[in-house]
């Protein structure tokens, strides 16, 4: 018997119990759908965390001032401030594997622009700092050494600042006060979205190192910096960047082995990247948790079959009598069982497209669909239909042609 002439057989048994059939295949459907589901929300949370990384920026090394003691007390991370501005210049110039230095510091203020106003956060940074961190203008233009070196007042704006402030009119050339300081507007940035930590990168205002120092941040010591943002030559390059920054710092800060150091470095691509790969993690796990309910679908294939062999014994037995062979029946039953798990993984599939934009827009968390799940999903459910079809097409086949014609 071909195998057209089997699959056709195959259909019309199928066709005969509709509701049974549609009823086993129910549990492959339902764990095709889950699946395929499941895995859309890992790889989209998979793309948020990618999307998040790109927005930091590539061979990142961050020097953040570190715990000092006094009288006994140690000041917790960045409770002092250690690092100088002349730390960047050094790190610049006496790192080979250090491409970009760039020194920041953090504060907060009122933005204000005619009767509009918004509390954000105002960074003070180098011009080194946004091609750090691959962070271009939509309009205007970023800050220049000349800006830099002038103290000038002039500011760039995050998509967000921009939109609460201005609205759809263009900023950039307008005076906006910042603590009643007024500072002209020369470019608003590309938008970046969340932070890896959930922050709006967008909710800011920058403006030049020097005059966030003189200006904004009330301080004995105006020439310190909150934080230095370095770029490593290359991916390659970050650990060897990391040991020269350290043992350059070590010397300019006069730390021996003896000496708690004052500040510490933080490999940003390696904490991203752990991130990314939890992230995975939790695609495959949630992938894994929804096939279960592909083994119970299975399963609940495995037992309509029996009941199927039992109750066509008596066909079995005439097809035998006939000259049907033993692989004829179990190529049969098997047809029979991997049409069921392929049909009901197609419609699956269908399904859980449907379920994962659902979950999308009411959750506003982006899904995608791979080719790839798709495919696994569907050679997945036939390898299901193989696996737990066999021990009923297998008993089948070994019927005893006599005693199933005998059969009541």
């Amino acid at each position: 018997m071909d195998l057209l002439q089997t699959l056709k057989i195959a259909l019309r048994a199928l066709r005969t119990n509709k509701m049974r059939s549609f009823l086993t295949m129910l549990g492959i459907i339902i764990g095709i759908a889950a699946v395929i589901a499941m895995m859309a929300v890992g790889s989209g949370a998979s793309y948020v965390i990618s999307q998040q990384i790109a927005s930091i920026g590539s061979n990142i090394i961050l020097v953040l001032p570190g715990t000092t003691t006094s009288g006994g007390l140690r000041t917790g991370s960045g409770g002092v401030q250690t690092l100088t501005s002349d730390d960047v210049r050094a790190i610049m110039t006496e790192s080979p594997s250090v491409a970009l230095a760039a020194g920041t510091i953090r504060t907060s203020g009122q933005v204000v622009y005619g009767n509009m106003n918004w509390s954000t956060v105002v960074m003070g940074a180098s011009p080194e700092l946004f091609e750090i961190r691959e962070w271009p203008v939509v309009s205007g233009r970023l800050i220049s050494q000349q800006d830099a070196d002038g103290a000038a007042k002039v500011c760039l704006l995050g998509q967000t600042v921009a939109d609460n402030l201005f609205g759809s009119v263009d900023p950039v050339g307008r005076m906006i006060r910042i603590r009643k300081i007024p500072f002209t507007v020369i470019g608003v940035l590309e938008r970046k979205g969340q932070s890896p930590q959930g922050q709006d990168q967008d909710d800011a205002v920058f403006v030049p190192l020097r005059t966030a120092q003189r200006n904004l941040v009330k301080s004995p010591f105006p020439n310190n910096v909150g934080a230095i943002m370095v770029k490593a030559r290359s991916e390659e390059l970050l650990d060897k960047a990391e040991s020269e920054i350290k043992s350059l710092l070590n010397q300019r800060h006069r730390i021996t082995n003896s000496k708690e150091p004052d500040y510490s470095t933080r490999n940003l691509s390696e904490i991203l990247a752990v991130a990314e790969q939890s992230s995975k993690a939790m695609s495959l796990l949630l992938g894994a948790v929804a096939s279960i309910s592909l083994i119970v679908g299975g399963i609940g294939i495995m037992n309509i079959m029996l009941v199927s062999v039992t109750e066509r014994t008596r066909e079995i037995g005439i097809r035998m009598a006939i000259g049907a062979r033993r692989n004829d029946i179990l190529l049969q039953f098997m047809t029979e069982a991997v049409l069921l798990t392929m049909i009901g993984g197609l419609v699956g599939i269908c399904l859980g497209a449907v379920g994962a934009t659902v979950v999308s827009r009411i959750l506003s968390w982006p899904t995608l669909i791979s080719v790839e799940s798709i495919t696994i999903a569907f050679f997945f459910s036939g390898a299901v239909g193989i696996f737990f079809g066999f021990y009923p097409a297998r008993k089948a086949a070994g019927l005893n042609p006599i005693d199933a014609l005998r059969y009541e």
